[in-house]
């Protein structure tokens, strides 16, 4: 954003003069790292194409050529590097489209992450009052809110579906999108989500984009979902009774965020920012850090 570049010129300019010193014995000057671009900034990440095996081995990409696969070191740098979220999710990835920059103002990237909580048994699905789940989770906005503000981020408000959840039991998959408001964006976030259910656990695709591109994540998905697979032996229908771990939550659980709610500010619902993505200037971003903390204090 523009502002973090006016606010660094001007935190740079109040700062004081150093003193004067003899003509022959001049002080050394340091010189800063040149600024990294954004171009050189996605040049770095090492994008990868093809059939991808997931670390953990639980599943794999085919990807087309309209998408490229982020390990999780480089994805968390898009997450946070780019994208200005905090560090340390942890994930299996990220898949990108080639038709747009990650970095602009269109990009997105659908988030891969598993969770192996157990087997997910789907028998409440039809049972799931979602408008009132999302009363609940609207409730709880509060909490985590304080909990960024201290983080020195904006708070992060669930304003309602944007596709209200959906299971599908033939190929056990459960769909929904949040819409989402920033204190400091301009424009609402889209979280679309989408969860498979496994023999022995769940694989989460999240894509984060603008709300105004959800005809297209809704357009493009499909095909990130037709090049995602369990390998063999993980599959839902894989699952056996007597010997699998059962999770201890369901399908309502689920779509709050499961056990999981506990791990970490952003585990319950997997929320990334994106309308207030930024990139940040390599080497400077604990400065930026800083300054952002006094920016909302004073807006406060």
């Amino acid at each position: 954003m523009n502002y973090f570049r006016l606010v660094l010129a001007a935190a740079a300019l109040s700062l004081p003069a150093a003193p004067a010193v003899a003509a022959a014995s001049p002080a050394p000057v340091e010189t800063s790292a040149p600024a990294e671009t954004a171009e050189h900034f996605l040049a770095s990440l090492n994008q990868k194409t093809g059939t991808v095996t997931l670390p953990s081995g639980i599943a794999t990409l085919k990807l087309t050529d309209e998408f490229y696969y982020l390990d999780p070191a480089d994805t968390e740098r898009l997450l946070t590097d780019g994208w200005g979220n905090p560090p340390g999710f942890k994930t299996l990835g990220m898949i990108v489209p080639k038709a747009v920059s990650p970095l602009s103002e269109r990009g997105w990237g659908v988030i891969v992450s598993y969770k192996a909580d157990g087997h997910i048994s789907d028998e409440d699905a039809a049972k799931i009052d979602y408008a009132d789940l999302l009363k609940q989770m609207q409730e709880e906005d509060e909490a985590e809110n304080k909990e960024r503000q201290k983080q020195g981020y904006a708070g992060l408000h669930l304003l309602g579906w944007a596709e209200p959840p959906r299971y599908d039991d033939t190929t056990h998959k459960m769909y929904w999108a949040r819409e989402l408001k920033a204190d400091d964006a301009d424009q609402n976030t889209l979280n679309y989500s989408i969860r498979v259910l496994g023999r022995e656990g769940v694989l989460e695709l999240n894509a984060v984009a603008a709300m105004a591109d959800l005809a297209t994540i809704q357009q493009e998905l499909p095909k990130v979902l037709a090049f995602t697979n369990f390998t063999d032996g993980n599959l839902y229908t894989d699952f056996n009774p007597k010997t699998d771990k059962l999770a201890t939550y369901g399908l309502a659980a689920l779509v709050a965020g499961g056990i999981a709610a506990k791990a970490g500010l952003f585990a319950k619902i997997g929320i990334f920012l994106l309308a207030a993505k930024k990139f940040l200037v390599i080497g400077v971003v604990a400065l930026l850090a800083v300054i952002r903390k006094l920016f909302n204090r004073s807006k406060a």
